[in-house]
């Protein structure tokens, strides 16, 4: 009997320790809920973690941005949590269960005053971008080269279209001087009875404005009439910005064409309603923008956060929304 009673308290020790080794606290995240605004350690960890996993680009600065927000609202409709961009007990715990936190690792690099990125899945040695101040030199001269680059670009593409509206003004000049002359021509050949109607002279050639092709701007009413034509006129006039944006961006191509058919650049392109002809309202919404209205405030991306797939689009530091777009740097 006393042998069976050792054996039975065994037993229960036994499972007794088995429960407590697979209950042992993480220290993980505080009991805090997370939101918006909010500073510190558990923002750290959970700016690390979405990084981990591939919601979160932006720097690992234990403040908590629109751009963590996002991230976070995009994990939670991910896995099928409720989406309203608060980190409590629910996502800490799906955190905890898909990704891992390097603490030490995270924290030696922020201590160091480093410009700090976590990429997750990877060696650790790999998994941080930073200028040191040992770099500093180097990264504000490579940003001044950068710059120089960009201004020449501008300054070489304007001379360019200076050039071309030059060169259109003269051959407008020498086909309506060759109408003219054609036009006395028959004027001194007609019989001197005869009636003759005087018919005024058209110009051959229309206006380009600020150096665009007639091609330029009927494809750009393509490009906006495929991507925004549900929505406001100045949703539309800000999808034509864009466009524009991206052609005094040294990142992008420098034609209009080569802008709009750059590839994953516009859902348009891909699905084919580029090919639609553009309304009036498209046509008047690219000239506004070319004549110098910008609504998004220098926006060189935009998407619609209902039906956005791409993770990386979320890291982007937005500026407004119009309509159902939302426009970034």
């Amino acid at each position: 009997m006393k042998k069976k009673i050792i054996k039975y308290l065994f037993v229960i020790l036994i499972v007794a320790g088995i429960g407590l080794n697979t209950h042992q606290p993480s220290y993980a995240f505080s009991e805090q809920v997370i939101q918006h605004g909010a500073t510190g350690e558990d923002v750290v960890e959970l700016q690390a973690r979405l990084q981990y996993i591939g919601f979160y680009h932006g720097p690992i600065d234990g403040v908590f941005g629109w751009g963590t927000y996002w991230a976070l609202r995009h994990f939670q409709d991910e896995f099928g949590m409720k989406v309203d961009g608060y980190a409590g007990e629910q996502v800490k715990n799906m955190l905890l269960d898909r990704t891992q936190y390097h603490k030490d690792f995270v924290r030696e690099h922020l201590e160091a005053g480093r410009h700090f990125t976590h990429y997750g899945g990877m060696n650790l040695e790999h998994q941080v971008r930073y200028d040191s101040p040992k770099d500093k030199k180097q990264t504000d001269k490579q940003k001044q080269t950068e710059q120089k680059s960009k201004e020449q670009k501008q300054t070489d593409k304007k001379a360019e279209q200076d050039k071309q509206q030059k060169e259109q003004a003269q051959k407008d000049e020498a086909q309506n001087q060759s109408a003219y002359d054609q036009a006395n021509t028959n004027q001194e050949t007609t019989d001197d009875s005869a009636i003759v109607e005087a018919t005024p002279i058209e110009p051959t050639a229309v206006n380009v404005p600020n150096g665009f092709s007639q091609n330029d701007i009927q494809l750009m009413a393509q490009a906006v009439y495929g991507e925004a034509r549900g929505e406001p006129y100045e949703g539309q006039v800000a999808v034509a910005s864009v466009i524009l944006n991206r052609l005094q961006s040294p990142i992008f191509p420098d034609t209009v064409a080569g802008v709009i058919y750059e590839p994953l650049a516009f859902t348009a392109v891909a699905d084919g309603q580029i090919y639609l002809d553009p309304d009036e309202t498209a046509k008047r919404a690219v000239l506004d923008a070319i004549n110098g209205w910008d609504p998004t405030g220098e926006a060189i991306y935009y998407f619609n956060p209902n039906t956005a797939t791409s993770t990386w689009i979320w890291s982007r530091p937005q500026i407004k929304q119009i309509g159902k777009h939302i426009f970034c740097k």
